[in-house]
């Protein structure tokens, strides 16, 4: 079964965005360092030839990449989501139980995430533990060192 990828039209219009510039802008420079890297004889030991196929091949899987993610995606809507509980779209605070830190985190789809601002898939594991959870529940969010607790304390949504 083909998982969708879940993201706002935003998130949607700026993978688009992000795959036409790649297509138009990169690869014809990476097409034409080749041909330049062509004409200067020999391809067998060619280094500047080898390395701009290498950067063809890693930006068209760049651009697959991008592009499965579009055919796979689910708009969504977050005007119509449920306001009381963590779902896309919302901005939760979060107390981490064993250290009593706050956390704010905005579950986001693909094109949308930034890390250093907080902002996390949804379909991420962390995201995934804190779905469906409401205000003073507890989440159990599985990570590479163990099992984290987090207290809901607020939900917030910025539409």
């Amino acid at each position: 079964m083909v998982e969708s990828v879940p993201m706002t039209r935003e998130g949607y219009n700026k993978i688009k965005a992000e795959i036409n510039r790649m297509e138009n802008e990169e690869m014809p420079m990476i097409v034409q360092k080749i041909a330049e890297a062509r004409e200067e004889g020999d391809l067998k030991e060619n280094a500047e030839y080898h390395a701009q196929r290498e950067n063809q091949g890693m930006l068209m899987a760049k651009i697959n990449e991008l592009r499965d993610k579009i055919a796979r995606a689910s708009i969504i809507d977050v005007s119509s989501l449920p306001k009381d509980e963590v779902v896309f779209g919302c901005t939760v605070t979060v107390e981490d139980v064993a250290y009593g830190d706050e956390e704010q985190f905005t579950l986001v789809g693909a094109g949308d995430e930034d890390y250093d601002s907080g902002k996390i898939l949804v379909t991420s594991p962390f995201g995934q533990g804190l779905v469906g959870k409401k205000v003073g529940e507890t989440a159990e969010v599985d990570v590479p060192a163990g099992k984290l607790k987090f207290k809901i304390l607020k939900i917030e949504f910025n539409l």
